[in-house]
């Protein structure tokens, strides 16, 4: 694949972002005082161990989370992972066993919970449509219908789910939408001049540093739209809420006018209907739900004898 957003992986910008997102979590927990249950119950210098248990099927991500946070609340804290983010996991599966101060591994219980949780249901839930368009030469990509702050956390899940990820931000690609058009006053431009706009606004301003070219979409909404701004060949056009007849349709026309402009598919996708856009032909599809609707996979810890 010749082009393509900057793909989320765990790096020192993830891991800024994680660590603000863990602050901010402890604080919400423990408001710069104390976890009183645990303080009123549990003798200071206790030891205990507890093994990070899933619930039911999945796939995993967020493990190096877990880890920061395990640094951030208490750093005599020890983890020790039994498997890795990506990998499918059965119900009753030990991921991780953890090993420390009593006190401190109640407090943090929730907070790393509740970061495994989430992660692994987005990887969870993306892996699920990547086997659902197996055999055909669409990708499924995320988009940026994320929680605030978490963003490329969850990102960072939907390529463990087997996804790819659509542009981080704003300021890593042009998609031009209707919204857009809206607003350029006086200047009533077509599609195809918007693209070819953006392209010199794009070219003009470029980064020499930039490892990943900053790629031109455009949205259209029907085949007119599409036929007219292939002539300005943007990377990619997004076909929004069109039927299966309509997207075979589009690629046809795009082989015959445009063959190195990638198609992207989305709005009404979900597992029931992602395997039929798949066949159509196109490359991409993207899938807001992958981040906005995943539910947590269901992991517990289970405290260990001693």
């Amino acid at each position: 694949m010749a082009k393509d957003f900057r793909q989320v992986e765990w790096d020192a910008i993830l891991e800024d972002d994680c660590r603000q997102i863990i602050r901010l979590a402890v604080r919400e927990d423990l408001d710069r005082a104390f976890d009183w249950t645990t303080v009123s119950l549990v003798p200071s210098g206790t030891a205990a161990e507890a093994n990070i248990v899933t619930r039911q099927a999945g796939t995993i991500a967020g493990l190096p989370a877990v880890r920061m946070a395990l640094e951030e609340m208490d750093t005599s804290l020890r983890l020790e992972t039994r498997t890795h983010d990506g990998e499918q996991v059965g119900p009753g599966q030990v991921i991780a066993r953890l090993a420390g101060p009593a006190r401190s591994l109640l407090t943090c219980e929730r907070i790393v919970l509740n970061l495994l949780g989430r992660l692994s249901g987005i990887a969870t839930l993306t892996h699920q449509y990547v086997a659902a368009v197996a055999g055909t030469k669409a990708r499924i990509y995320d988009t940026r219908k994320t929680t605030p702050g978490w963003r490329r956390l969850e990102k960072y899940a939907v390529r463990m789910g087997g996804g790819h990820n659509h542009r981080t931000g704003l300021f890593d690609a042009v998609l031009i939408k209707d919204n857009h058009l809206a607003f350029t006053i006086g200047q009533c431009l077509t599609l195809a001049e918007a693209v070819r706009q953006a392209r010199r606004c794009v070219e003009s301003a470029s980064n020499p540093g930039r490892k990943v070219p900053l790629l031109i979409e455009v949205e259209v909404d029907t085949l007119e739209q599409l036929e007219q701004v292939l002539s300005a060949t943007p990377d990619i056009v997004l076909l929004d809420n069109m039927r299966p007849d309509e997207l075979r349709e589009a690629v046809a026309m795009r082989d015959r006018l445009g063959p190195q402009i990638e198609l992207e598919a989305s709005g009404g996708v979900n597992l029931t209907t992602v395997a039929e856009i798949a066949r159509t032909g196109i490359e991409r599809i993207s899938v807001g739900a992958l981040t906005h609707s995943a539910a947590a996979l269901d992991i517990g810890l289970d405290w260990q004898p001693k």
